[in-house]
């Protein structure tokens, strides 16, 4: 486990919605950390984080390109800088609409690993 070190150094999962997650802090990450994930993923043009709903709360910063965020079948533009805040058990996703890789910062607490990403690599 280290405390400081550059993301790029995170190999991370490629998933067949068409992303590359990185956690950051989490059980699963370069640090554990005690009380919540972070995490940072490239979204491809045309990928994905598929529609999922939890119990953690979670944030959404868009960091750079362009897409969609859709919360409780609401759709809305998602831009470098926009945060969005996920309440518990929303239904949620996050779609790549541009030509250009789409890079996200999300953070939930408290920390688990999220069922959702088993079940998306199963269906691989």
């Amino acid at each position: 486990m280290k405390d400081i070190f550059n993301i790029m150094e995170i190999e991370g999962m490629e998933f067949p919605a068409g992303r590359r997650t990185r956690v950051l802090v989490g059980d699963n990450g370069m640090t554990a950390g005690e009380h919540f994930v972070q995490g940072y993923v490239v979204i491809y043009p045309g990928g994905s984080v598929p529609t999922n709903a939890h119990a953690e709360e979670e944030t959404f910063t868009i960091l750079s390109g362009s897409g969609k965020m859709i919360l409780d079948d609401v759709e809305y533009p998602a831009t470098a800088l926009d945060c969005f805040f996920v309440r518990p058990n929303v239904p949620h996703s996050i779609c790549n609409t541009g030509d250009t890789d789409m890079t996200v910062m999300f953070v939930y607490a408290p920390k688990k690993i999220a069922d959702h990403w088993a079940e998306e690599m199963e269906k691989k």
